[in-house]
């Protein structure tokens, strides 16, 4: 028997994304509602009734709304919005980091965050393992294509009379209050959040995090070896893979894996300075794939099934 899945949001970029990952799968039926009821509350809650599984891709309080009309339906909610990251009683949609059975076994599942995703994939294995202790005090760089602030800015940048400030890279979050904050700092197991640099740039989607670290700020004299061999250990696919720097002139792409639900770790630079990167799709990894790939594992399909690796 087919899984009844059902998007709640299903008009903005994540929605849409993960209807094209989901659309004409084997095992799966959309329920989908007529424009006029996609916000109509009896309309919604009736399906979450019929759902075994729903994504809430929608703004944080209408996605806390929503789990409220969801209640007593018993499907899976994969919440894609940031209100339930660090919340009691949801599980972080993070297979790679030792969650993958209580993920199994979960009816909420927070979807991580586009930024968070590649900050935590590279920052929480090194505190788990002892090698980065957790007042360890972090900086986190990451470029972004526009497709990450949604249909408004979607719209902005093609824009045909757009302004020429957007021809060129744009540095957002100044106030560090980003909303991304909390989780990178509570699911690494920091004591508090990395200074956040998020950067905007004119290209759809990609993304490419980077976190500098020296080697002092490692423990037991541990080096950019034992940074590269845990990865490699952790990161063995088959959505997360630890690469050595391919041949790209001295050069990283944010570009490399857009369109794609995988992720890319890598490490650069010597023995006292590195570079800890992770490249993805904002919408793959960072957003869409990731939720896929948690509905895959609540719902006992495979875990890579429908998605663009």
């Amino acid at each position: 028997m087919s899984k009844q899945i059902f998007i709640d949001g299903s008009a903005g970029t994540t929605g849409l994304r993960i209807r094209q990952r989901l659309a004409g799968r084997e095992g799966i039926q959309l329920i989908e509602l007529p424009e006029e009821l996609r916000k109509d509350p009896d309309a919604r809650r009736q399906a979450f009734q019929q759902a075994d599984a729903a994504f809430l891709c929608l703004p944080d309080d209408a996605a806390r709304q929503a789990v409220q009309l969801a209640e007593g339906s018993g499907c899976v909610l994969l919440d894609a919005s940031t209100a339930h990251r660090t919340a009691p009683g949801w599980v972080y949609g993070m297979p790679e980091l030792g969650r993958r059975q209580a993920i199994c076994q979960a009816k909420r599942i927070a979807v991580p965050g586009c930024h968070a995703s590649g900050f935590i994939a590279l920052v929480a294995p090194l505190v788990q393992a002892g090698l980065l202790p957790p007042k360890a005090q972090l900086y986190c760089c990451s470029l972004t294509g526009y497709s990450g602030g949604g249909k408004s800015m979607i719209a902005q940048y093609e824009a045909a009379d757009r302004s020429p400030l957007l021809d060129a890279p744009r540095q957002y979050g100044l106030g560090q209050s980003h909303k991304h904050l909390p989780e990178m700092a509570a699911i690494t197991g920091l004591d508090q959040p990395p200074v956040f640099s998020p950067i905007v740039g004119d290209f759809y989607s990609g993304m490419e995090v980077t976190v500098p670290l020296f080697a002092s700020q490692l423990n037991g004299g541990a080096g950019m070896e034992q940074v590269k061999a845990l990865y490699k250990e952790v990161y063995a696919g088959p959505v997360i893979r630890y690469t050595e720097v391919g041949d790209e002139s001295g050069f990283l792409s944010a570009g490399a894996y857009t369109g794609r639900d995988s992720m890319e770790i890598s490490v650069s630079g010597n023995d006292q300075r590195m570079l800890l990167v992770a490249r993805y799709d904002n919408l793959g990894k960072g957003a869409s794939g990731a939720a896929v790939q948690c509905m895959n594992l609540a719902l006992g399909f495979e875990e890579t099934e429908g998605l663009e690796l």
